[in-house]
């Protein structure tokens, strides 16, 4: 399974956009909801699943999108299943560290 990533940094806060390969330049859409997940902001490179481990575990802020994506953060402890969101089935969340 490959990832898509996009790192910015902003005062030494590092921002990591992820989401599954599967979904880039997808749109989803619900009654309520629209999400672009564009490549201008979910991608700047693919990675595998261990660099993709090591980037939720060093990441300050990160948003997400995707089945593999969130599984990946729940095994990691990351995240709980009571914080994802979900629009027309494809889970998402934001997680900012203090």
């Amino acid at each position: 399974m490959l990832f898509s990533v996009r790192i910015t940094n902003h005062q030494n806060n590092s921002m990591l956009n992820i989401c599954d390969s599967s979904l880039l330049g997808k749109k989803i859409v619900d009654d309520k909801v629209t999400m672009n997940i564009s490549k201008s902001y979910y991608y700047e490179r693919f990675v595998e699943k261990e660099e993709a481990q090591n980037l939720l575990k060093k990441c300050s802020s990160i948003n997400m999108v995707g089945k593999e994506t969130i599984s990946l953060s729940v095994d990691l402890g990351i995240c709980s299943q009571q914080g994802i969101k979900e629009i027309n089935g494809v889970p998402f969340l934001l997680i900012f560290k203090m």
